[in-house]
């Protein structure tokens, strides 16, 4: 089911009768791309659980991967303030610009995606869980004969990685630190895929802490 804390009746434009959409990746925080939805879209969106928009160019209802078969599936949703604008995050099934990039938002030759650093760790574990879901589709992925060895083989991995992280922090080895550091974080990542404990429940439990 599609999560929406804010159950408010969206005010569309009493012109148009559209309302306009931000989609954001519920793992990375990245924003996708801009939308618009009628009544009608929005009705479909949250019944089929897929991002249906209105195009204003062809005046028809346009389901997000209707063509492409990159659907934009719903995790929830966020009406603003004032209920006349809408956040929509979810998870996507590729590409989201017709360009072929994973934003619109990005632009050819600008070099760095438009999103904040600590989103790829939600990009990352998406890659991660789909090595362990689909192991046959990718022989020969160290993450894959990572979960083939077992959650006690992974464990003693990010147990390894650790120490080789505070040897270099204790070392003062700032050239090396970064590399043990990612190798910590990957081991966890995989840690944490291995036992079905999504990496949004970790950063749940440090959001609560911080607030006490």
């Amino acid at each position: 089911m599609i999560e929406n804390p804010q159950l408010v009746e969206l005010r569309f434009d009493p012109v148009t009768g559209l309302i306009p959409a931000v989609i954001q990746d519920a793992d990375t925080g990245q924003v996708l791309m801009l939308g618009y939805l009628n009544q009608q879209a929005w009705e479909q969106t949250q019944r089929e659980q897929r991002v249906t928009f209105y195009s204003r160019s062809r005046q028809r209802l346009w389901v997000k991967g209707e063509s492409s078969g990159n659907y934009l599936q719903v995790v929830s949703t966020h009406p603003d303030c004032d209920a006349d604008a809408l956040l929509i995050r979810v998870r996507p099934a590729g590409p989201t610009c017709h360009r072929g990039t994973t934003s619109c938002f990005e632009q050819e030759g600008q070099g760095a995606r438009p999103e904040a650093p600590v989103g790829f760790l939600g990009q990352l574990g998406r890659v991660i869980d789909e090595r362990r879901d689909r192991p046959q589709d990718f022989m020969g992925s160290y993450t894959a004969s990572l979960f083939a060895k077992g959650i006690p083989k992974i464990a003693q991995k990010v147990g390894e990685e650790a120490v080789e992280t505070v040897i270099d922090a204790v070392a003062g080895h700032q050239d090396t630190l970064p590399g043990e550091a990612a190798d910590l974080l990957y081991h966890l990542l995989v840690l944490l895929s291995a036992t079905n404990v999504p990496l949004e429940k970790v950063v749940s439990v440090l959001r609560d802490r911080h607030s006490k």
